[in-house]
């Protein structure tokens, strides 16, 4: 506004006009100080609103990271301990079991051959035979074992998970509040910027609206004329008569004239003495 306004100050406005720009000025002013306030505001109120929160509910490490952060991590890693270690076990009589499946295939592929085959010995194809039986026993052996750890992963399964939906249930508290708490901060910022609601800005929108329609265009020409165009006094020439000069009188008939015409106080009204008065008190 102060660019604008002192380009304003160099041009040739008068009138209502001249005012309605001069109101846009302070209004610019008025609204520029009213958002420095908000900002202000802002940014004492609702930035330390927010630095408590954080340090109250987040709390930091000595090293890095957030509290919770680090006890959320630390709760999960615990229940899945257990769980993790009991799947591990798992896996790997899964893997033993799908071992042994392999040999009983190759033994079985092998007694067929033998079966088929009218050149290898009796002898050897009972070897071949109970190889393939010692494969059965192995993988029915492991396959016992792989169930048995089934069926404890399996009744472990409710208490894990009930562990872990209780340490899940606890973060989305944490979250809930974290939720809240910025719902309520983003109404109270929204409360500050909405300034549709401030009685501020409102009186100086009004005022200005109301500089505005006052814009007169015929009074504000009407004023141009009588000073500036043919209503403004005029001055036109015109017969002067002649008047003598003024003599002037020599410094002792001057100075007479002056003690004639002399005036003092008597009684609190002036008079005028004729002759050298002398008064017999001061103040005479």
């Amino acid at each position: 506004s102060n660019k604008w306004k002192s380009v304003v100050d160099t041009r040739p406005l008068y009138g209502s006009l001249m005012m309605a720009w001069q109101c846009f000025f302070t209004s610019t002013e008025r609204l520029s100080a009213l958002h420095s306030s908000i900002a202000q505001s802002l940014v004492t109120e609702e930035g330390e609103r927010v630095k408590t929160w954080q340090k109250e509910t987040f709390p930091k490490k000595i090293f890095c990271g957030f509290k919770e952060t680090y006890d959320n991590k630390t709760s999960f890693s615990r229940a899945q301990k257990p769980w993790s270690k009991k799947l591990q076990k798992l896996e790997k009589v899964r893997a033993s079991y799908h071992k042994t499946c392999q040999k009983e295939q190759a033994a079985l592929d092998k007694e067929r051959q033998a079966r088929e085959s009218s050149e290898m010995s009796e002898e050897k194809k009972l070897k071949i035979a109970e190889a393939k039986e010692k494969a059965t026993e192995e993988k029915e052996k492991v396959r016992d074992r792989y169930e048995k750890m089934l069926e404890e992963v399996s009744s472990y399964t409710p208490r894990y998970m009930e562990e872990m939906e209780a340490i899940f249930e606890q973060s989305q508290e944490e979250e809930r509040k974290r939720i809240s708490f910025l719902k309520q901060v983003f109404l109270s910022i929204h409360r500050h910027l909405d300034v549709t609601n401030n009685e501020s800005v409102k009186a100086v929108y009004s005022e200005l609206h109301q500089t505005l329609m006052s814009i007169d265009e015929q009074d504000d020409l009407k004023w141009w004329k009588n000073n500036h165009g043919p209503g403004m006094p005029t001055d036109w020439p015109k017969v002067e008569e002649w008047a003598p000069p003024v003599k002037k009188l020599k410094r002792k008939k001057r100075d007479q004239k002056g003690k004639e015409s002399r005036t003092v106080m008597i009684g609190g009204v002036k008079v005028k003495a004729l002759y050298d008065y002398v008064g017999e008190e001061g103040d005479e």
